[in-house]
């Protein structure tokens, strides 16, 4: 007898190592507190939608475009979307990969960020800049729930815990959320897409 996986879901989790990786780390925390402090148009679009915490979703979405801070968070991305994208098998002949969105969250005790996904973008993933003990795990829907017609229960859902420095990727339709959490502190991430074009 065998059993063979087919369409496994993929998730990317890695440390974002670099040599100088503690001063970069650094330097990335003050400015997204720097951010966070004196983003009044993110702040008042949080109050609606982020309710209890802060993200600049809503005005300042390409980082990346606007700080050589986040720029340089991109150029240590880049290698490890280009892994990914390898690993998932896709055909990337003519292809380039580039990020086209970036932007800052922060999540005291108790913020959620509720189930959703990422349309047109081609991969996802989250930067974290700090995680304090108890902080909130990134939570991962089963795509094939919908098509679970007459399967008894079965857990749906997996948790990967957030840590400072890592990075995860996953592809841009997987479904998930950050339920909420009791912790000290802030809670600092970087969320970002990646699409594709032709060379």
């Amino acid at each position: 007898m065998a059993i063979r996986a087919l369409f496994p879901t993929r998730i990317y989790h890695a440390p974002l190592a670099t040599r100088r990786g503690a001063r970069f780390d650094r330097t990335l925390l003050d400015e997204c507190e720097a951010l966070a402090a004196s983003d009044a148009a993110g702040a008042r679009w949080s109050e609606k939608h982020y309710l209890g915490g802060y993200t600049s979703y809503g005005s300042l979405d390409r980082l990346h475009l606007v700080s050589s801070v986040f720029a340089g968070l991109v150029r240590r991305l880049d290698p490890h979307v280009k892994a990914f994208a390898r690993a998932l098998e896709y055909d990337l002949r003519g292809r380039t990969l580039a990020i086209t969105d970036c932007w800052l969250n922060v999540m005291p005790e108790g913020v959620v960020h509720s189930l959703h996904l990422h349309p047109t973008s081609f991969i996802s993933g989250t930067y974290y800049v700090q995680v304090p003990k108890g902080a909130g795990a990134l939570k991962f829907e089963d795509p094939r729930l919908s098509r679970m017609m007459a399967a008894p229960p079965r857990n749906a859902f997996v948790s990967v815990p957030a840590r400072a420095g890592d990075v995860i990727l996953f592809e841009s339709w997987l479904r998930h959320e950050v339920p909420p959490a009791r912790f000290a502190g802030e809670r600092i991430s970087i969320s970002f897409n990646y699409a594709w074009n032709h060379k």
